[in-house]
């Protein structure tokens, strides 16, 4: 049994996905019996070894833990923002972790492309695993979209809104949109969006337990994002048999495949409102979607995740003793 510090920049009772991926791994870690304790920061307290989520926003941490115990297994993981921003934007500071880190981990198969060559050897994709879902029953009256993320920038929250303006009369379609606004001007920006498109309905954040209702409803999922580290509602669609339409960035692509058909630009409305179309439209084209999706679940089954940490906790062992 190993004494685990699991760092995590989101707070207790966050519903953000740092969070609830912290919350899982945790879980799974004291499965294969361990004990865990999950904290915002380390303060120095004692551990046989560290993973920090995020290596630039905990890198305080990272660097505390290695000072206190530099022999110490370190694991760090590199979240869609390290990847695809601090790793530019930050690069000192993100990149020190990772070159810290005994090993690195990631939840999608394009990830080691985004790091410094020398350090991708270390890189060890573990999907995000989700429970099935009891019987699905969508939506007939109308076509339900859900699009499931917060709103800010990088999750370019409000693109299917303005898909759904150029469809014609004639579709059923309606975007459902479930998160927290992250600053009162998205906030304005959703209401104003919902009183001006009859198609779009901002939500507001809410549990999960209500995520998984909207799962066994919901026709369609979009995920718009500009980028993302691999998102576990790409993973809860999957194994609830839900169809996926997403932008064509690494995340995605990462865990859906390269020959997916599902994919459109980022920031392209025109090409989002089509592909909507087409899945309402066409049973052959929804069919396809659903099809492949399916043929993914295997990736995001519990026994999976659990066997992924197994095996990476076993390689750092390794690393540490060679």
């Amino acid at each position: 049994m190993m004494r685990i510090i699991l760092i995590t920049p989101a707070p207790p009772r966050s519903r953000t996905g740092n969070r609830a991926t912290a919350t899982r791994w945790a879980n799974i870690l004291r499965s294969l019996g361990h004990h865990v304790q999950i904290a915002v920061q380390y303060d120095g307290q004692k551990a046989d070894m560290m993973i920090a989520l995020h290596a630039w926003r905990s890198a305080e941490s990272i660097h505390h833990f290695t000072d206190c115990f530099p022999d110490k297994p370190l694991i760090v993981a590199i979240t869609g923002t390290d990847a695809y921003r601090f790793i530019h934007s930050h690069a000192q500071t993100t990149q020190q972790s990772i070159r810290l880190a005994h090993q690195l981990v990631g939840l999608h198969d394009l990830i080691a492309n985004t790091l410094p060559a020398d350090q991708r050897h270390k890189m060890n994709v573990i999907y995000q695993s989700a429970m099935p879902i009891t019987k699905r029953m969508p939506m007939k009256r109308y076509f339900h979209v859900s699009v499931l993320g917060h709103l800010r920038e990088e999750k370019d929250p409000l693109r299917p809104a303005l898909a759904v303006r150029l469809l014609p009369g004639s579709s059923r379609i309606q975007i459902h949109h479930y998160g927290k606004t992250h600053s009162l001007e998205w906030e304005n920006r959703a209401r104003e969006e919902m009183a001006s498109n009859p198609r779009y309905f901002w939500h507001g954040e809410i549990p999960h337990y209500k995520i998984r209702q909207v799962y066994q409803r919901t026709n369609l999922l979009v995920l718009p994002s500009r980028m993302e580290g691999g998102a576990n509602v790409i993973s809860e669609a999957v194994v609830a048999g839900i169809p996926v339409i997403a932008s064509d960035i690494e995340g995605s692509i990462g865990l859906l495949g390269s020959d997916y058909a599902g994919y459109y630009a980022v920031e392209d409305e025109n090409k989002l409102a089509q592909l909507l179309l087409d899945a309402e439209s066409s049973p052959k084209f929804y069919q396809a979607l659903e099809k492949a999706c399916l043929a993914r679940q295997p990736l995001f089954t519990p026994e999976k995740e659990r066997d992924g940490w197994h095996k990476l906790l076993m390689n750092t062992r390794g690393v540490i003793h060679n």
